[in-house]
């Protein structure tokens, strides 16, 4: 099956006082029809950051995309004009954004807003449209949608208004669902509500998804590929049960091992240290400062992606 979103070399830096940040570095990857990537890393790793750019709603100035292609059923986004590309958005790629009390316009209803989705990209009438809303509330689980239709974002709870983002994300059956941090802020049972929901359209409608999330737990329940991101560059990729059986890479084994386990018997282990700050990244390797496996060579030169197992690629010179 052909890849619907195929990601290449996508590299975005921000201009700054105190330097170049180099927020996404030669990133690629691709995913199908129906398939859930996760992108996994802590905070500060770039994940947001490849989202935006992916739908190219990086602040210019002081961000710039300076290389790459994002192609969305064969179109490379970077390519189009900005009228073009607002054409693009919610009807062929659309995101759910972290924050939805933030991402809805308190001043507009929930059904005004997910109304204009539809009339932005589709020649229907007010009042289709309208419908269309109310639909797309009931499709998302949410009790009585033509009164919640006319109710604003604060009038419901976070679990509601994550619903009206999905709602209103997949109002025009777009091709591609990016989804950051879907569950952040909502109760565990809310949660598995909201990620059974995309679960469940992405079986129904043939949305492709791709799912950033710092939660291994989400990853191995939903996805089926994952790959993991630090300090702005792909350092592993591969299926879920592939990754989880067989870290290669010696962050993602350190991720996995911060993982709490029913009947562990002994503590937690941590990654020492933090991501470094992006404008003044070490050389080599990234990861190195923070590795107990590194090596001279890993403080020298950035590891390739190579492949020991089939569909496994991880950036490690010791592993």
């Amino acid at each position: 099956m052909a890849p619907v979103l195929e990601v290449s070399g996508l590299s975005t830096v921000f201009h700054t006082r105190t330097g170049t940040v180099r927020a996404v570095q030669d990133v690629s990857f691709s995913v199908e029809p129906g398939e859930t990537m996760a992108v996994v890393g802590e905070s500060g790793c770039g994940k947001t950051m490849m989202a935006l750019s992916l739908m190219r709603l990086i602040p210019s100035p002081p961000g710039e995309i300076t290389a790459g292609s994002v192609r969305v059923a064969g179109t490379d986004l970077l390519k189009l004009d900005e009228p073009t590309m607002r054409d693009m958005r919610g009807s062929q790629i659309a995101m759910i954004f972290q924050e939805p009390m933030t991402a809805l316009n308190p001043l507009l209803t929930v059904g005004k807003q997910i109304a204009e989705m539809v009339t932005l990209h589709e020649k229907v009438s007010g009042r289709a449209a309208k419908e269309r809303a109310v639909e797309m509330l009931h499709h998302v689980k949410i009790p009585e949608p033509r009164r919640r239709a006319g109710e604003y974002p604060h009038q419901m709870s976070g679990g509601m208004r994550q619903r009206a983002m999905i709602a209103m994300a997949l109002a025009c059956k777009p091709k591609v669902l990016i989804a950051d941090e879907p569950t952040t802020a909502l109760d565990v049972t809310i949660q598995a509500q909201v990620l059974d929901l995309i679960d469940d359209l992405r079986q129904e409608l043939g949305t492709a998804v791709v799912l950033i999330t710092h939660d291994l737990g989400v990853v191995a329940e939903v996805a089926d590929r994952m790959i993991v991101m630090y300090a702005g560059r792909k350092v592993e990729e591969g299926t879920v049960a592939e990754l989880f059986a067989h870290p290669r890479h010696p962050y993602l084994q350190g991720l996995l091992n911060s993982v709490p386990r029913v009947g562990q018997p002994k503590r937690l282990q941590e990654i020492a240290g933090t991501v470094p700050p992006l404008s003044n990244l070490p050389p080599g390797c990234a990861f190195a400062p923070r590795c107990p496996s590194a090596v001279a060579q890993c403080r020298d030169a950035i590891p390739p992606l190579d492949e020991k197992r089939p569909g496994h690629r991880a950036a490690c010179w010791v592993t």
